[in-house]
């Protein structure tokens, strides 16, 4: 029986990279996203449509995956939105803060949860089992941005899910991880790609580039290896060494 992963949010991007990556790993790939279906190049990758902003959409989409391949050996979470506007916190919208936090918090938690339930269940009838959730967050979990301050605050709590889940999944022995990406260019990058390459340039992160999508999907395919399952809870900064304190 193929593994099985779920990558939300995978049309494009990191989440279109990790897919592949994945796929190359031998996996049967599910990509989740809220447009209508997509053509892709690869017979190991399916698309199905998923609002992460609604929960029946989760369940309904982690049930399908369990009926029709059997297992779910890895989730990623990947699933993201900028605000549609970058306003100041003085003048955020509800309906900005809403948006932000229902697609990239309320949905991680709840495809956490739904597959985190499966996965349990699923230990007590596969053998060579071992089912891993990993959370894409970013370095705005802890970097000021005031001009998008629900971005930063949804992905702050991505980061508190990733503990809480740890601590709770390390009795059946399901490893949760959190990987951090820095500066990848991709299209949520793409309108502010020159002032990011000149910040780069100047001294803000070690490595001298942007990174790529391919960056993010390798830290993600090392840590489905297995190989660092007694690690669970732990952080991959992919930033480029951004969180490096220098003087």
């Amino acid at each position: 029986m193929l593994k099985t992963a779920l990558v939300t949010g995978g049309r494009k991007g990191i989440g279109k990279a990790v897919a592949n990556a994945l796929s190359n790993d031998g996996y049967m790939v599910i990509v989740t996203g809220r447009g209508k279906d997509i053509k892709l190049n690869s017979e190991n990758i399916r698309y199905i449509p998923c609002d992460n902003s609604n929960i029946d959409d989760i369940k309904n989409t982690i049930d399908l995956i369990i009926k029709e391949y059997g297992r779910l050996d890895v989730l990623v979470n990947n699933a993201g939105v900028a605000p549609k506007e970058r306003l100041d916190i003085l003048f955020t919208t509800e309906e900005s803060f809403d948006y932000v936090m229902d697609i990239n918090l309320k949905g991680t938690y709840f495809m956490t949860q739904q597959a985190a339930l499966s996965m349990i269940k699923l230990k007590d009838t596969l053998s060579d089992y071992t089912p891993r959730i990993i959370n894409i967050s970013s370095i705005s979990s802890y970097t000021s941005s005031t001009n998008r301050g629900e971005y930063c605050i949804s992905k702050a709590g991505i980061s508190m899910i990733t503990l809480l889940f740890a601590d709770r999944l390390s009795s059946y022995s399901i490893p949760v991880f959190e990987v951090r990406p820095g500066i990848i260019h991709t299209d949520m990058t793409e309108g502010v790609k020159d002032k990011y390459e000149q910040m780069i340039k100047d001294g803000l992160t070690p490595i001298k580039r942007m990174g790529v999508p391919s960056d993010v999907s390798n830290c993600v395919s090392a840590l489905v290896s297995g190989k660092f399952d007694f690690a669970t809870g732990q952080v991959i900064n992919c930033d480029g060494g951004f969180s490096i304190r220098r003087l």
